[in-house]
């Protein structure tokens, strides 16, 4: 592989791009050459590529998996006297999930605005460091009012890492690179399945150690593993490209330029303003796209909070169901990051979630017609392995089609949070009147994983139509000098103006299916 990309070898080489003007081809400048002084001759991309992967991937990731251990935690804990030794019911149990994802999805969006002011190096240590200690003293709590103030604090604590992660890797990768990212990140989900399932097993054996139970210490060394974690990190999370101070300015150069040359016209950096954020609220696939994840994301909690007792009341002992989830939930990362890559390949992120979730309907299905313990625990995989490379695969399928970082930031964050919304009816379907077969939570599952057949389709489709109406030259602007354009979609001086100001709307911007 060449050093660079041929558009980065010469500082005064224009770069062209083809838009359709009134069914003719025209060749228009794009966004003027970033930083055209810097020479970035020596600069190999692959290698460079792969030095940002090694500064972000692994850490953030390995910070994913500690977060959705602890918001999760819980349900490992149950299985170990927890509601006997709090005095809860089953109600109060539930309002004990369902208080952090209320908690979680008011703060999401306020969040990420934070962190377009902030340094994500400060930002996403400190918050890890607030939720680590709200997680430890989960471990502390006596009765259920303590539980409760302790799942809101985690939940205002976290609100700003995973919608901020998914952000801030947007705004170092390419559209054809982002997906796989993402997913590698996401299927910390799973790890923390695994791993967590193994860890709560393992933690069991410190029942009465300080005189505290099983439950009270699977709260509090994840919490202690968790404020370490956060501690260290500012000093190995790297901040944007156009600051990053691990790379050269000839690297940082190549960086901002390939992301230019993708049609993220805002790398180079983006005052915050208010219509940014108000497009966000007002934009149509922003709603159709919430829709779809928000769907998506009642399975995928109601398995990560409830696999355990799901596998627990199909006849298997507390330890032993807590170690039976580590396989689905292995085989569910691998089909997760397979989905990732191909997703990255073939741009059709809609078309592998409509593959995916038909599997997960199925084990569903199972789920609900089978009363045979071996059979139930084969369809839990099917569930698992259809539902969760959706997550990392519908969030990438919605940062690659929003220009502008901070409309990008906000309609992330709107986007999880819809998810987290919907973490509500997660925590609350799957009801100890229900065991062992839990018909009404194996029911709510299916039918949010058909709305999310639903919201796919209507947003593939939507967005296809407009490419459609963008290739026929329907959405063309008016720009000084070229002749075509029409009144309603804008006038400006150059194609440069309108894609800075226009973003995603720009007649030449092509959406991902």
């Amino acid at each position: 592989m060449s050093s660079t990309p041929s558009s980065f070898e010469s500082p005064s080489k224009k770069v062209a791009n083809n838009i359709q003007v009134d069914g003719r081809t025209a060749s228009v400048e794009k966004i003027k050459l970033y930083n055209a002084h810097v020479d970035v001759s020596g600069v190999n991309e692959r290698q460079l590529i792969c030095k940002i992967d090694m500064r972000t991937i692994p850490w953030l990731t390995l910070l994913y998996l500690f977060c959705f251990l602890d918001r999760t935690s819980i349900g490992n804990a149950k299985l170990y006297n927890m509601e006997k030794d709090l005095h809860l019911t089953d109600n109060q149990y539930l309002a004990c999930l369902t208080i952090f994802f209320a908690s979680y999805s008011l703060f999401e969006v306020p969040a990420n605005i934070v962190l377009k002011r902030v340094r994500p190096s400060v930002w996403f240590s400190a918050i890890m460091v607030g939720w680590g200690i709200m997680m430890t003293l989960q471990g502390l709590v006596q009765n259920f009012g303590g539980l409760m103030v302790m799942r809101w604090l985690l939940g205002v604590m976290e609100a700003g890492f995973t919608s901020g992660v998914t952000y801030y890797l947007s705004c170092w990768y390419k559209h054809s690179e982002y997906g796989i990212r993402v997913a590698v990140f996401f299927s910390a989900i799973t790890a923390a399945g695994a791993f967590g399932g193994f860890l709560a097993a393992a933690i069991s054996n410190m029942d009465g150690v300080g005189g505290k139970p099983a439950w009270a210490w699977i709260f509090i060394l994840e919490g202690l593993i968790t404020v370490v974690a956060g501690a260290v990190s500012p000093w190995i999370i790297v901040d944007f490209p156009e600051n990053a101070t691990f790379l050269t300015e000839a690297e940082r150069t190549v960086v901002i330029r390939r992301l230019q040359s993708d049609n993220q016209f805002s790398a180079a950096g983006e005052r915050l303003k208010f219509k940014h954020i108000k497009k966000s609220f007002t934009e149509w696939k922003t709603y159709v796209g919430m829709l779809a994840v928000g769907a998506i994301t009642v399975p995928v909690y109601a398995l990560a909070l409830f696999l355990p007792s799901i596998i627990h009341e199909l006849g298997y002992k507390a330890t032993s169901a807590n170690l039976l989830t580590i396989p689905v939930y292995m085989a569910a990362c691998i089909f997760t990051l397979i989905v990732g890559v191909l997703g990255d390949r073939y741009r059709r992120r809609g078309l592998f979630n409509l593959i995916c979730l038909p599997v997960c309907a199925t084990g569903f299905v199972i789920l609900l017609a089978s009363r045979d313990a071996k059979l139930s625990y084969f369809a839990v995989f099917l569930a698992a392995c259809g539902i969760f490379p959706c997550v990392a695969n519908s969030v990438s399928w919605v940062a690659n089609n929003v220009e502008g970082s901070s409309k990008r930031s906000v309609t992330l964050a709107m986007t999880v949070a819809s998810g987290n919304v919907q973490g509500i009816v997660s925590s609350n379907i799957y009801r100890a009147n229900q065991t062992p077969w839990y018909p009404i939570g194996h029911g709510i599952a299916l039918m949010y994983v058909v709305l999310a057949i639903i919201g796919t389709v209507i947003l593939r489709y939507t967005l296809k139509r407009e490419n459609s109406r963008r290739d026929r030259g329907e959405r063309d602007e008016i720009i000084q000098g070229q002749e075509g354009g029409h009144i309603a979609n804008g006038c400006f001086e150059s194609v440069e103006e309108a894609k800075r100001e226009k973003g995603d709307e720009w007649s030449g911007y092509r959406y991902t299916l």
